[in-house]
């Protein structure tokens, strides 16, 4: 899923091979023939552009980018139909869609390192994939209400909240600098929220406006909270887990299928009447199109960003995440005609700069730390103490 489901999970990227696709070299005496030596040739010039696209730092960037936007458009074309309240049910076609593609994708031999299921770890795990489907679902529902610009800024304040949460739970510290960028954030998310009450006001149905915006900011609240405790909950968890690459999404999505189902027969209207608004005619294909299409990428954007730190750093990486706030905030005043005031795109631009001053900062601090040699030792994490005693039992 985004995290939006926005986690990024490590993938190991196939090295590029320039050996002949026959497997070996042929005895010297049985002579080529000129329709082998041609396919080889070509088949040899096609592995060398996709080499040099594969180690294309700017493709990388480009691919994670798109990944990334297209991700959260679709998000948004998804749910902001006038009549749509079925979103269990579009996050559990989500799930199944991730987890059918994993499994093809092992069957094939693409995913080569996911373990069988693990009812234990599943018990485990499953505290964690409930946080994950408040997570998904709040984020679903102030996207629902909100702008794609609104929504990207005020999501910039979950950065607050775990960093604050990390201080408490991990023995983490905040920097000046951190601190500026918090505040740049803070800024941002009022400057667009008067900026969008204030057009809300003016338009010829204020109050229906107002509302829905109340309702936005309510969700987005709630998302910040579950965004927060998802994630520190989770580093808590997953190091006791011994997770691989594709552990962590894998169980993720298995275990909030159950979950998401139950909840949307309980919770959402499955009459016929229901289904015909929430589908109508018109743009049922495209609906249907994009609920898969937010399954696959979910994994297209795992790849994009293992590829992205493969070729580049993680410095980049990070930087790239940072830049791409932009975009993202543009694309909502492109494709779904977002309001375009001067307070909407000062928050953008103070949204923007807020996230540079945030990774540079990261970015120093990383980097104080490997240039600092420790003098006592560092505080210690629940799950870092359990690993330790489990070595020493």
């Amino acid at each position: 899923m985004s995290d939006k489901k926005n986690e990024d999970y490590t993938i190991r990227m196939p090295e590029s091979d320039s050996r002949s696709p026959y497997g070996g070299e042929k005895d010297p005496f049985i002579p080529a023939r000129p329709s082998r030596v041609a396919s080889h040739n070509s088949n040899a010039s096609l592995a060398s552009r996709l080499a040099k696209v594969e180690n294309n730092p700017t493709a990388s960037i480009l691919a994670y980018c798109f990944a990334s936007i297209s991700m959260t458009v679709v998000n948004k074309y998804v749910v902001s139909g006038s009549e749509w309240n079925l979103n269990f049910f579009y996050l559990g076609v989500q799930s199944t869609v991730c987890i059918a593609t994993i499994q093809i994708l092992k069957q094939i031999g693409v995913i080569t390192n996911l373990a069988p299921f693990d009812p234990n770890k599943g018990r485990r795990w499953f505290p964690i994939s409930l946080l994950l489907v408040g997570m998904i679902y709040t984020s679903t529902k102030s996207l629902q209400y909100l702008s794609v610009p609104v929504y990207t800024i005020f999501k910039n304040l979950t950065i607050i909240v775990i960093a604050y949460g990390e201080v408490l739970w991990f023995g983490g510290s905040v920097t000046p600098l951190a601190l500026l960028s918090f505040g740049l954030m803070v800024l941002s998310s009022v400057v667009a929220a008067w900026a969008d009450t204030r057009h809300a006001g003016q338009t010829a149905q204020a109050a229906e406006a107002l509302a829905t915006l109340n309702a936005g900011y309510a969700w987005m609240g709630l998302n910040v909270f579950c965004t927060a405790s998802y994630i520190l909950s989770m580093r808590k968890v997953i190091k006791t887990m011994n997770f691989k690459d594709w552990d962590t999404m894998f169980y993720n999505n298995l275990l909030t299928i159950p979950v998401l189902i139950v909840c949307s027969l309980i919770a959402e209207d499955w009459s016929s009447a229901n289904l015909a608004k929430n589908f109508p005619p018109e743009t049922r294909n495209a609906l249907f199109v994009g609920m898969i299409y937010s399954g696959l990428g979910a994994i297209l954007i795992s790849y994009c960003s293992a590829w992205c730190i493969r070729v580049t750093s993680s410095t980049t990486y990070s930087m790239v995440g940072a830049l791409n706030k932009l975009p993202l905030a543009v694309s909502g005043l492109i494709f779904f005609a977002a309001p375009v005031t001067v307070g909407s795109v000062s928050a953008i631009l103070i949204g923007f700069v807020s996230g540079i001053v945030y990774t540079w900062a990261k970015v120093r601090q990383s980097e104080l730390a490997k240039n600092t040699l420790p003098t006592v030792q560092p505080p210690m994490s629940a799950s870092s103490q359990s690993n330790r005693d489990a070595a020493n039992s």
